[in-house]
């Protein structure tokens, strides 16, 4: 059966008394597989999956690209980054801010689970390969974005830049859904999944044509516009309707120790990226450079 059709299904993987569970929603708790009832406030939220490798499209819809590059086509086929399996997070995790840094971007989007092994498989295919969708904010941390030349690694890759959660659903068209971020409880993006330049079905296949996607394997499928900064103790919350809301605290750290290699910048192109030729963010960055100075 495709992961799209059936009845509605949730599970979760929690954190209870020290045992790592898997868990389905029930009245407002959960109903761990072991028989017992919990509330939420009694576990921690882990990733709703262990995988083996994951894999982001750069730019997947027209509001992004515009805001970012002005009016152009859209791309003629996707293009693909990692982030490090380190970077994996979850529903309630924190989202860290290092000193001397001021761009840390919230990137709302819809993560697709690999359900079975796929390899060279046509986009028909995909949906029954699939175990499920999730909820994903792609952070990023533009300050870094000139390092690695253009690949990404550092400024996506910082251990918990990749929370996903709170659980995996199936038997839901999330085709239909409305992606949403919020940030302190503002709404910040929304946007119809159905605005993807390039389908679920089509990004996976791509991607199998060369590289075996293996169970649990998370592909991250693109942000809209409107991706922005976040600040020390801001709260940002990404939703997508019928499949769940992924929440995440930001919390300010120390620098790195070692005083070598690329440092944050702040530049032009930075600020493209960071905020989409945005300048009313200055306030924002007003208050994130006063917390700099007084780290």
């Amino acid at each position: 059966m495709s992961v799209l059709e059936g009845e509605r299904r949730e599970r979760r993987r929690v954190l209870h008394a020290g045992s790592a569970q898997w868990a389905t929603p029930v009245d407002g708790g959960l109903m761990l597989d072991d028989g017992r009832s919990v509330g939420l406030e009694q576990v921690q939220h882990l990733a709703p999956s262990r995988p083996s490798k994951i894999i982001c499209v750069h730019t997947n819809y027209g509001s992004r690209i515009y805001e970012i590059a002005g009016e152009g086509a859209p791309p003629k086929v996707p293009t693909f980054f990692q982030k490090p399996v380190s970077a994996l997070n979850h529903h309630g995790g924190e989202l860290i801010l290092p000193a001397g840094s001021k761009f840390l971007n919230y990137e709302g989007e819809l993560a697709a689970i690999i359900g079975r092994s796929m390899r060279n498989v046509t986009p028909d295919e995909v949906w029954q390969g699939l175990a499920g969708f999730s909820v994903a904010n792609d952070v990023s941390l533009h300050d870094l974005r000139d390092a690695d030349m253009g690949g990404l690694l550092r400024a996506k890759g910082v251990d918990g830049f990749c929370p996903v959660g709170p659980g995996i659903v199936w038997g839901q068209d999330v085709r239909t859904a409305i992606l949403r971020s919020y940030l302190n409880g503002a709404l910040v993006q929304e946007c119809a999944i159905e605005e993807m330049i390039f389908g679920i079905d089509y990004l996976i296949a791509d991607l199998a044509r060369y590289i075996t996607l293996e169970p649990g394997d998370i592909i991250l499928t693109g942000t809209p516009a409107n991706s922005r900064p976040m600040a020390d103790g801001d709260v940002v919350e990404v939703e997508v309707t019928g499949i769940g809301r992924l929440r995440n605290t930001v919390r300010a750290v120390p620098a790195p120790r070692a005083l070598i290699g690329d440092q944050p910048r702040d530049n032009a192109g930075i600020r493209r990226v960071a905020l989409g030729n945005d300048e009313r963010l200055a306030a924002h960055l007003n208050r994130v450079e006063l917390q700099l100075r007084s780290s």
